[in-house]
């Protein structure tokens, strides 16, 4: 059976490699041209030690100072020694240009694009070859006719056939003016995986703060959730600027259908909108809603946001129990944590 690996770098690139159930990880990871860290082979000198974050795995012998019962039991592993039991997520405390790698780039074709308001674009490509990616990553999408790139989130499932994207419509924008004039079948490079913002096990509340386009990761996030399933309650907390900018709610219930513990939740800052909640993320989050600091908190929003939220937990005295998040200004330049 063949098992699907992504291999974390400290750069935020992500590869995703093929490994047999037999196989080790380090074996498979050099079968495909990826050198990461690696001396011994034999599970004693500890180089290729790496944590595993997601996934089921055997390892084979090896010796304490290599690596203690301390490090296993805290999901510390040998490359050199593990073999898969499911799909696997492992951080490599290297980058991928000391592993003689980097992001790929995959061709890629325009299966259609929607005006999903006046503030935003459904775009969606058909990728030519696979890239496998993590809910909640991000590529570089080469705007066709440039070389120019803006880095976007997939809103698809992780391994829908088709992937899409939510994309702000910037006034004067590059990939807003392509947006307004392409055309099914038009050529698009994407570069990546890339960013440490995504999906960690759920095994605990989850809350999803999300603001305006950033809703996108969550997208990918909750297609995956509704596949795998949870007991696990999810918050989904949907923020934007106009009511116009509520785009999405048609998914957003039919994959609430799919997944009964979450529930949605969608402010609208504008004062005058006709909506029963109005104001900001901040003003609708109180301790109750994060579980008194025993959820998993990921946000994803303009910086302001990110500020706000992190500034407002502290005054709440809330201390999530991880808090991932990733922000963006209008031109997509993107900074997670």
């Amino acid at each position: 059976m063949t098992y699907k690996i992504a291999l974390n770098f400290e750069d935020g690139v992500t590869r995703i490699i093929d490994c047999e159930a037999d196989e080790k990880v380090s074996d498979a990871a050099f079968r495909q041209k990826i050198n990461v860290p690696m001396d011994c082979r034999d599970g004693v000198c500890g180089t290729c030690k790496c944590k595993a974050e997601r996934g089921a795995f055997e390892l084979g012998f090896y010796l304490e100072d290599a690596m203690t019962e301390e490090e296993a039991a805290a999901g510390m592993v040998l490359t050199c020694q593990m073999m898969p039991k499911s799909d696997c997520v492992i951080a490599i405390p290297a980058s991928s240009l000391a592993c003689k790698t980097g992001a790929q780039t995959v061709q890629a074709t325009v299966a259609g694009v929607e005006a999903l308001s006046d503030t935003s674009y459904r775009l969606r490509v058909k990728l030519a070859a696979g890239m496998g990616f993590l809910p909640g990553q991000y590529v570089n999408v080469q705007v066709p006719g440039t070389d120019q790139t803006r880095a976007y989130s997939f809103s698809s499932h992780p391994q829908a056939d088709v992937a899409s994207f939510l994309i702000r419509n910037i006034p004067g924008g590059l990939m807003s003016g392509y947006l307004a004039r392409a055309k099914e079948g038009d050529a698009v490079a994407l570069t990546g995986p890339m960013g440490a913002f995504y999906l960690r096990p759920v095994t605990r509340p989850q809350v999803f703060l999300a603001g305006g386009t950033g809703l996108a990761p969550f997208l990918s996030m909750l297609e995956l959730i509704a596949t795998t399933g949870t007991d696990q309650p999810i918050r989904l907390v949907y923020a934007v600027t106009k009511l116009a900018d509520l785009v999405e709610m048609d998914r957003l219930q039919a994959l609430a259908a799919m997944i009964p513990s979450l529930t949605l939740t969608t402010i609208v800052a504008d004062p005058e909108a006709d909506h029963p909640r109005k104001g900001y993320a901040t003003n609708h989050l109180t301790a109750a809603d994060l579980w008194d600091g025993a959820a998993d908190v990921y946000l994803c929003g303009p910086p302001p946001m990110v500020e706000a939220v992190r500034g407002h937990m502290a005054s709440i005295g809330v201390t999530p129990a991880s808090f991932l998040f990733e922000k963006f200004n209008p031109s997509e330049t993107r900074a997670a944590a």
